[in-house]
């Protein structure tokens, strides 16, 4: 299967002062119609979807969920400290895990999150192009509670380098038509980006005293804001996000609009009270047409995203980052601690588009539509990997947020200059990661350990998972296989 070509990134503007949200466009779509998107993608899906979705927590699973949580049209890369992703995970490009300093990348269970994994025996993780896992790093797919396993599969249409741990019993599956079932999702999800885009607004958002609020027009079932620049202080660091004339079960869209657009935050804690908390399944963060889009920030970030770019790149370096993750170009997972992202529905109701409109007015080109083939494999070594996974904080730390204030401004909206860009250091980007402090990040509600009733992270023997240690392209099928003794509970460094 081939992958699309990830495309150079422009220089990111910088948001100065204010952002107006609520803009007239070139052209919009004022839709009567409205939608949940549909399966594999949006709610919880299955007979077993559990009927209150938890705060983060580590404690037993609640329920199961068929449902995609992280989707991405092109490749997915783990940079920096990035350290899990829930849930049911799709990419039609590679998958390749480069952490700075190595160590451990959960897929589909996660010690802290919403503890919904899919079903037992299906396809956790799924990969249209090769899996590399490079040297020093390991990815681990599966997990357990105080009650039994939670088991998946990785198909995989390409060839597996590197140290992958599946818990037992899920395999690593080699199918050459593994993301073939996906194609159709990646153009739902272009179409319905390009759609939600078209939106006409009904409120507006102003930055001012280091928060940006979005303000309502307090009756509407879909609440729409279109933001033309970055959510972020005059310098690109943190601010807050607080939202006002919302009705109670509304669908909010914040559609970002620029071509380079950052949202950097420290709103979101994940908890019951929280304001994004209660919005979290039918708050929707849609990036049209964005060529480069960065997510960044110390918070437990609540809403989903949608990217409709083929040729996009979009960056999560979120401590959590709470909600489903739809993009049709590539994903970067990146941050300076145990940055994850967890599984929760997105069951707001989106516009149904019949008829395609005009595109808004944007500098960014047309998104391309050819990917272009991924190289082949080339074998480095006849010999398997052995996992040498090594945490580099024995101790959760919590770094606090340092927020960036502006001066108090006038609310009153005005057009921010572009400037060169400079994220804070609270939050990395992706080119350019400092140096780990801990795989802990601030944001969460829990301690960072795994398994239920407040365990801490085992190191001991059983529940060994079966490790596909491939350095070479047929290892696979010649079962070069070897043992990692360590209790899966969703550990990572």
């Amino acid at each position: 299967m081939s992958a699309p070509v990830t495309r150079g990134r422009r220089a990111v503007r910088v948001a100065v002062a204010t952002v107006v949200a609520g803009l007239p466009l070139a052209a919009v779509l004022t839709v009567g119609s409205a939608a949940p998107l549909a399966p594999p993608l949006g709610a919880c899906g299955g007979p077993d979807c559990p009927a209150t979705w938890p705060s983060p927590n580590n404690g037993d699973f609640t329920g199961r969920d068929t449902t995609i949580n992280v989707f991405t049209g092109g490749d997915y890369t783990v940079k920096g400290r990035a350290a899990e992703a829930e849930g049911k995970i799709v990419t039609l490009g590679k998958l390749t895990v480069d952490k700075n300093g190595g160590g451990v990348y959960n897929m589909g269970v996660v010690g802290v999150g919403s503890r919904v994994p899919p079903p037992n025996g299906s396809d956790f993780v799924t990969t249209g192009g090769k899996v590399d896992v490079k040297s020093g790093n390991s990815i681990l797919i599966g997990g357990s509670d105080s009650k039994g396993q939670a088991f998946g599969n990785l198909r995989h249409a390409d060839t597996v380098t590197g140290t992958v741990a599946i818990d037992p019993t899920g395999r690593s599956i080699q199918d050459s038509d593994a993301a073939a079932p996906y194609q159709d999702v990646l153009a739902r999800i272009e179409e319905v980006s390009a759609c939600v885009g078209r939106s006409a607004p009904t409120g507006q958002v102003t930055i001012a005293f280091g928060t940006a609020t979005f303000t309502g027009d307090g009756t509407s079932r879909r609440q729409v804001f279109n933001v033309t620049e970055n959510l972020a202080s005059p310098t690109g660091g943190q601010i807050g996000l607080a939202f006002t004339g919302i009705p109670a079960g509304a669908t909010v869209v914040v559609n970002m609009l620029g071509d380079n657009p950052i949202i950097n935050t420290y709103t979101g804690t994940g908890l019951a009270g929280d304001q994004t908390t209660g919005m979290r399944s039918k708050l929707l963060y849609n990036f049209p047409t964005a060529r480069s889009a960065q997510i960044l920030g110390s918070a437990q970030f609540q809403g989903s995203v949608l990217a409709g770019d083929r040729g996009g790149v979009t960056t999560i370096a979120q401590a959590g980052m709470n909600g489903r993750v739809y993009l049709a170009g590539d994903l970067i997972h990146t941050g300076t601690g145990g940055y994850e992202i967890h599984s929760y529905p997105f069951d707001g109701d989106l516009p149904e588009c019949g008829v395609p409109s005009p595109s808004p007015t944007s500098s960014s080109p047309s998104p391309s539509t050819s990917p272009s083939p991924s190289p082949s494999p080339t074998p480095t070594s006849s010999k398997p990997t052995s996992p040498s996974p090594s945490p580099t904080s024995s101790k959760p730390t919590s770094p606090s947020p340092t927020p960036t204030s502006p001066s108090p401004t006038s609310s009153k909206p005005i057009s921010p200059s572009p400037s060169h860009h400079s994220p804070s250091a609270s939050a990395s980007s992706s080119s350019a990661h400092p140096a780990p402090t801990s795989d802990h990040p601030t944001g969460h509600p829990s301690s960072h350990h795994h398994g239920g009733g407040g365990e801490l992270p085992s190191t001991g023997a059983g529940n060994a998972p079966v490790v596909f240690g491939l350095a070479g392209v047929g290892l696979l099928g010649l079962g070069g296989l070897a043992v990692m003794a360590a209790r899966r509970r969703g550990r990572h460094s």
